[in-house]
């Protein structure tokens, strides 16, 4: 038989029989005595479902914040622990023990090895009464060893910081090697330690000398000898030796305080006034570009490449962090470089100002943006405490390309505003993005690990036309759509469409080498370590339980719109102006170069001043940067390639009457002293950034000196770089000959000049990236790029035998 209760209740719906009495209360025709009561009865239902939600959601919320929270914990533990380890270079902290051992070892066998010092240490601890002899012996041993081992790490590191001053290493004969640089050598890598860390050396590399006033002007009259007529040569030359022997010495002071004062009495100023405070756009004026494989592409389906490229680069992050990286060193693995640099590649953003800009950078990041069709999303990099695998990587980004929905009102174009002048940009974002939506999703952006934009467009190298190809894909890199990389951002990850990719890389916070560093083991790791399944998805399995992107929320009102599109129209202008050509050159390379008994650098400088003078039919002021890496903090100098020597070289080679054993001759000379120069450039002695900063004094204290206002107006109308290949031995190239990159390269210095750059790849391939303007009359990259190919070819047939002969 059954209760009235229990049959009333099966009477009811279904759905009545299964909610609460509160959702019941809910239902029951609403009057004006019951609606307080109804309203409490909504607020606890509403309360009891939040709970339930909550309940449920506990397990895994305190998962996720507790493997936050080791995660951060365990970083900070690594820092901790690395910066003891750099801090104590080039001794160890196991080295400690040892000495305490040693100390006290030789106490127990009446030997003292303080020369009494542990005695009076011993008495001054008589005083304090609360130790036992045992105890007061002890604890004089170990303060004892520890004063003695901190002793002995600063005399090692004094005296690695005088080793590494000496730079006559760099000067000797190529191939031929002194017993005093082999002594030397075995006395830095003595010095060096055990498996130095990434910064293990910064406290002991010099600081960057400062030239005297007296060698900084010769070299530059020197310098500009050739590109002038005798009448500007000799005015020059007195406005030259007025200044150093009146207002140079008096600036010098001032430099040489700084010197003694600062890190590096360069650095800071260039990063300063060369680039923070330019108020002209970064696009094409200041950042770069970087390809990948020019003939190779391990697969097509752009998410699959994202996801595996993402990966790589995180894994070099975590390799960062933990400062894994190998100190990059010269001579065979002996003179380590600076690495400052490094300490900025992730995490980091310009800031615009609307006088100077600022670099922001945070210790961690957990998250990417990712730009698409319009849309900007954010993309966690870690689940359960762990680091995404590719798959996973894949998955999120092929949620982004799935996704359908449309472009808030501004949203689309928002990033022309960092690719054209800073000014608006920096007023735009004090008045529209202070608060709200719109600043939480910029620092989202801003914060991000890096920035990746999931391109729409095809790109790379196609047999069918392979010269159309390369320079839509550098110029696709170098500046978009204008609207689709954030060129604030350190650095910008493009996958296209067809699964090529490659960087954009913000100039102010570092110089290319570090760049291209990432990139080479990126680029090797996609390919040889991660790899691909047979049908060109990233290995493993995908995780339908990791959160997807979200949608950066924006609220841009109309007259931040007007500025967009104000912006993207100035960028437009600047980019459809911009000529670039990019071609391999592979019929010889640094191989049949060295049989020459020259420097590879050498010779295509060599090259390219031919090649200009064929273009234009004059010479110009010839930019080459060199690194200054030797010394502490240090950046880049500039080598003034264009001589009198190779102005001779190439007038001999433009004439027709000169003998081939002259040529030769005169190409040794040029070559020998191109050589000379970087070495100069290398080791502190180079021209431009001394008479940067001495003009950066004289604004300071507001003094006038036109020898130094005309010395940094002069065009630079032959901008040139080397992108350096650093990690060989991560490519195979004999293995497999196609894997070659193509480097990467820059927009024009000069509105009527040349901005080139180049990879030398292996032993048989070059590849060249020359910019130039189209608003100009006198330039034309293709046209220069045919000169600069026949030049190559022309130079070689010097050295060769029976063209010579045939000539």
């Amino acid at each position: 038989m059954a209760f009235p209760a229990a049959s009333a209740n099966r009477r009811r719906p279904a759905a009545e029989r299964s909610a609460s009495p509160a959702a019941l209360r809910l239902r029951r025709p609403l009057t004006a005595h019951s609606f307080r009561r109804r309203r409490a009865a909504v607020r606890r239902l509403g309360n009891l479902q939040t709970w339930q939600r909550l309940t449920k959601l506990w397990p895994s919320t305190l998962k996720q914040i507790c493997l936050s929270g080791l995660h951060s914990w365990k970083k900070k533990f690594i820092r901790f622990k690395n910066g003891i380890i750099t801090g104590v270079f080039p001794a160890s902290p196991s080295s400690w023990l040892i000495v305490v051992v040693g100390v006290m070892s030789s106490t127990y066998l009446k030997v003292d090895p303080s020369l009494g010092m542990i005695a009076r240490i011993n008495r001054t601890l008589d005083s304090t009464n609360c130790m036992t002899s045992q105890t007061k012996k002890v604890v004089s041993g170990v303060l004892f060893s520890t004063g003695l081992w901190v002793a002995l790490i600063v005399t090692m590191r004094y005296s690695l910081k005088v080793l590494l001053s000496y730079h006559g290493w760099m000067f000797a004969e190529h191939g031929k090697m002194s017993r005093a640089t082999k002594i030397w050598m075995s006395m830095v890598k003595i010095f060096s330690g055990r498996k130095p860390m990434l910064y293990s050396f910064q406290t002991s590399l010099p600081r960057l000398p400062v030239p005297a006033v007296e060698d900084t002007v010769s070299r530059y009259l020197e310098s500009v000898r050739p590109l002038m007529k005798d009448g500007d040569f000799q005015r020059m030359t007195a406005l030259a030796q007025d200044f150093a022997v009146n207002l140079g010495p008096k600036l010098q002071w001032y430099l040489k305080l700084k010197s003694w004062w600062a890190t590096n009495y360069v650095s800071d100023w260039w990063e300063e006034y060369i680039y923070l405070r330019g108020r002209g756009p970064l696009m094409v004026n200041s950042n770069y570009y970087a390809m990948e494989m020019v003939y190779i592409t391990p697969t097509h389906i752009q998410a699959a490449r994202a996801g595996n490229t993402i990966h790589a680069i995180l894994l070099y992050r975590h390799k960062l962090d933990r400062e894994e990286i190998k100190p990059i060193r010269l001579l065979g693995s002996t003179v380590p470089l600076c690495s400052a640099q490094w300490e900025r590649l992730f995490n980091t953003s310009r800031i615009p100002g609307e006088e100077t800009d600022t670099i922001q950078h945070v210790k961690d990041s957990r998250h990417i943006v990712v730009y698409h069709r319009g849309r900007y999303f954010k993309v966690w990099l870690y689940h359960s405490g762990r680091l995404l695998t590719p798959r996973e990587l894949q998955q999120q980004m092929q949620r982004v390309l799935d996704d359908r929905s449309e472009p808030q009102p501004g949203e689309a174009k928002l990033a022309a505003l960092t690719a054209a002048d800073r000014v608006p940009w920096a007023k735009c974002r004090q008045d529209y993005f202070g608060r709200g939506k719109n600043k939480q999703s910029l620092d989202a952006v801003e914060k991000a690990a890096f920035f990746v934009t999931l391109d729409d467009t095809e790109q790379g190298y196609r047999q069918e036309d392979p010269e159309a190809s390369l320079d839509s894909y550098a110029k696709s890199l170098l500046h978009g759509k204008c609207f689709d990389r954030w060129f604030d951002k350190s650095i910008t990850f493009i996958v296209f469409k067809n699964g090529k990719m490659g960087i954009n890389a913000e100039h102010s916070w570092a110089d290319a080498p570090i760049v291209g560093h990432l990139w080479e083991y990126v680029i090797a790791t996609d390919c040889f370590q991660l790899g691909y399944t047979e049908d060109g998805h990233c290995k493993g399995d995908p995780n339908p339980s990791i959160p997807c992107p979200t949608r950066l929320q924006w609220d841009i009102p109309e007259a931040c719109q007007e500025v967009i599109e104000t912006s993207l129209n100035s960028a437009n202008l600047l980019a459809n102006d911009v000529d670039i050509y990019s071609f391999p050159f592979d019929a010889f390379g640094k191989g049949m170069i060295k049989k020459c008994r020259t420097s590879p650098d050498a010779f295509i400088q060599l090259a390219l001043q031919l090649a200009h003078y064929k273009d234009m039919g004059k010479f110009c002021l010839t930019y080459e940067a060199s690194m200054t890496r030797l010394f502490r903090e240090g950046r880049t100098e500039t080598v003034r390639s264009c001589t009198t020597e190779s102005c001779n070289f190439v007038l001999a080679m433009v004439d027709p009457s000169q003998t081939v054993e002259h040529r030769l001759r005169l190409f040794k000379v040029a070559s020998e002293k191109h050589q000379h120069l970087y070495r100069l450039a290398m080791t502190g002695a180079g021209i431009d950034r001394h008479l940067f900063c001495l003009y950066v004094v004289s604004r300071y204290l507001a003094v006038d000196s036109p020898f130094l206002k005309e010395v940094l107006s002069e065009p630079w109308r032959l901008s040139t770089s080397q992108t350096p290949q650093q990690q060989v031995e991560l490519f195979d190239l004999e293995r497999n000959p196609e894997y070659v990159s193509g480097g990467g390269g820059f927009g024009p210095v000069a509105d009527d000049g040349y901005g080139v750059s180049y990879m030398i790849v292996g032993e048989n391939f070059i590849h060249f990236h020359v910019s130039s303007k189209l608003s100009s009359p006198e330039t034309d990259s293709h046209r220069f790029g045919r000169h600069l190919k026949q030049a190559m070819a022309d130079i070689i047939a010097l050295f060769r035998p029976t063209v010579n002969s045939k000539k």
